[in-house]
């Protein structure tokens, strides 16, 4: 009987710090601070990146050079907290195929339709340029092109909120298939014909985050390892930049004209020289939550 009793009066005395403990355990669990990638090891700005000894854009002897072994990046580019948030880069304006690659995560649906990366201009009569984006007031991803004087737009489907995901699209004028893919899945396609088509007697620029010629939103989350090609890249290399991760390496090195990481800086590691100019963008550290290696 005086066991008993004893044991019920330890239970009345650490009963409620025990549950207080196991509620703050769970939180952090669901926080992700318990995660296998918030302890494993990360990636310096710069660690990887391409090395051409010839120069920019040339195809020749051309490496990656560095700690390119997919480690996890220190930080990601945010770009929550007001209007106009967008890194500015050189475009290389591709012609006749293009891919674009980020690893995006939102945390409420968005307004003004930014851009995850992308140069579209509207001369008032029809849109022209290329780019990935979410739709306005919805969480819905997609992507958008001129080609041959028609805009097509395959439709994606939603991408769920505080969530990390992997968005590609490609588009291929020999095939005249722009596809949309995203976490290990074609989602959209459509069919166009000829070249990526520009309006002329405009100055263009790809944006990240936002584009500010036709969008006063930013990005309502945080962008990562952002990457375009002047080539339209197949399923299986798609399927390769997903697994390999957010901290992955390009693919298809002799058609990489800009890889912007995101890692703490806005610099262009494709050895191309297409250094971003971020306006209104920070970087975090604290960002593993919600990110689940493929």
């Amino acid at each position: 009987m005086r066991k008993s009793q004893s044991a019920m009066e330890y239970l009345m005395t650490y009963g409620w710090a025990i549950l207080i403990i196991a509620v703050v355990l769970g939180a952090l669990f669901q926080l992700g601070v318990f995660s296998s990638s918030s302890f494993a090891p990360r990636a310096s700005p710069g660690s990887c990146q391409v090395y051409r000894p010839n120069g920019p854009y040339s195809t020749s002897l051309i490496n990656l050079e560095g700690v390119c072994n997919g480690q996890l990046p220190q930080y990601v580019g945010v770009f929550v907290g007001g209007a106009n948030q967008y890194i500015a880069t050189p475009d290389p304006m591709p012609t006749s195929a293009i891919t674009l690659v980020a690893w995006v995560y939102m945390t409420s649906d968005p307004t003004n339709y930014p851009r995850i990366i992308g140069d579209i201009y509207n001369n008032g009569v029809t849109w022209y340029g290329y780019g990935m984006y979410i739709g306005q007031n919805s969480n819905n991803f997609d992507t958008e092109i001129n080609a041959g004087g028609a805009f097509g737009q395959p439709g994606c489907g939603t991408l769920s909120l505080n969530a990390w995901h992997f968005v590609l699209m490609a588009y291929s004028s020999a095939t005249g298939t722009l596809l949309c893919y995203v976490d290990g899945a074609v989602r959209g396609t459509s069919t166009l014909s000829g070249q990526i088509t520009y309006a002329s007697g405009h100055s263009y620029s790809t944006y990240i985050g936002s584009n500010p010629q036709v969008s006063t939103g930013a990005f309502p989350g945080s962008i990562a390892d952002v990457q375009m090609y002047n080539a339209s890249l197949s399923v299986p290399e798609a399927n390769a930049l997903y697994i390999e991760g957010i901290g992955g390496a390009p693919v298809t090195l002799q058609s990489l004209v800009g890889w912007w990481p995101l890692n703490g800086n806005a610099n262009d590691y494709s050895g191309n020289n297409n250094n971003g100019v971020p306006s209104g963008v920070s970087y975090t550290s604290q960002w593993t939550s919600g990110y689940t290696p493929p």
